[in-house]
């Protein structure tokens, strides 16, 4: 339970991000300066925690530093970029409705990889999840729906399949990055160490989709200080409780807790921005809730 109770805590820390990330995008702010300078600000946080890794880089197997290029390169910086550049060729809402599935990724990477074996009892109760999610989506669902009555050329374009394998690319990333994180701790891997090393490759890998000029310089000083708070809320704060719950937890289980992100991201904007939930909403709140907690008990 308090694996689970770790990573839900994360999904909160999570949804507070919409606070700040969202009005600096919409005020024109390049969405990968924006995680430049969070890869930047982390990695100078959690340096120390290169030094436990340093004294074993010599131990360090060719299958662990591919994981760290998943969890850092692919996972923190990659698919981020790509779930980014996706809602420049597909409607929002159609973004966040695909997102939901990623947990299934990483359910099927987990049994791939990490050879966790899946009980009947856990597709079922999954299944039930996935659903509380779907509901906690409705109106992205209603919208896509209009969409596609109004104007279907919308979802079968070229720029439309361009968006479709942007976020696939998030999708597995994301997935993949659960998955290969708990193989990192399985593998003796401390949680401080499993961070630098995530935010230290992104940091190498964002590089070369940085534009190195006047766009690095953010409009406001004010901006700085909201990616630092934003940094240390959702970044450092519930990185840390996710990989602590990461390593109490089966890499299944922690990728359906992890469904409570948007949940709480809805429920942030209803507390901040007055933006109230619907009651499917709400029932699909309450669903997640009892489907990852039959599934904690269960040790399914």
């Amino acid at each position: 339970m308090v694996g689970t109770f770790l990573v839900i805590l994360a999904c909160l820390f999570w949804g507070m991000d919409t606070l700040i990330r969202y009005p600096l995008v919409e005020r024109g702010i390049n969405p990968v300066t924006i995680v430049f300078y969070e890869h930047i600000v982390l990695t100078l946080i959690f340096s120390l925690g290169l030094i436990p890794a340093i004294k074993r880089i010599g131990e360090l197997k060719l299958a662990d530093v591919f994981s760290f290029i998943v969890v850092g390169g692919i996972g923190s910086a990659v698919a981020t970029v790509a779930f980014t550049e996706a809602f420049q060729y597909l409607n929002p809402s159609l973004v966040i409705l695909l997102q939901k599935f990623q947990p299934v990724v990483a359910i099927i990477l987990s049994a791939i990889i990490l050879k966790e074996e899946i009980q009947k009892q856990f597709i079922i109760w999954a299944g039930i999840c996935l659903v509380g999610g779907l509901l906690i989506s409705s109106p992205d669902i209603v919208r896509f729906y209009d969409l596609m009555r109004s104007n279907f050329n919308t979802v079968t374009s070229d720029n439309a399949l361009r968006g479709y394998g942007l976020v696939a690319v998030s999708i597995v990333g994301w997935g993949a990055t659960t998955v290969f994180g708990k193989r990192l701790s399985m593998v003796g891997f401390e949680t401080k160490s499993i961070m630098a090393g995530r935010f230290l490759t992104g940091l190498l890998v964002l590089i070369p989709f940085v534009s190195w000029n006047r766009s690095l310089i953010l409009p406001q000083g004010e901006d700085y200080l909201r990616i630092l708070i934003m940094v240390l809320i959702s970044g450092a704060l519930a990185m840390w409780l996710y990989y602590q719950g990461l390593q109490r937890l089966s890499a299944r289980t922690t990728a359906i807790a992890e469904m409570f992100f948007p949940f709480f991201a809805i429920l942030v904007n209803w507390f901040f921005l007055g933006k109230q939930l619907n009651d499917w909403q709400l029932l699909g709140g309450a669903i997640l809730m009892i489907g990852s907690l039959v599934i904690q008990i269960k040790k399914y």
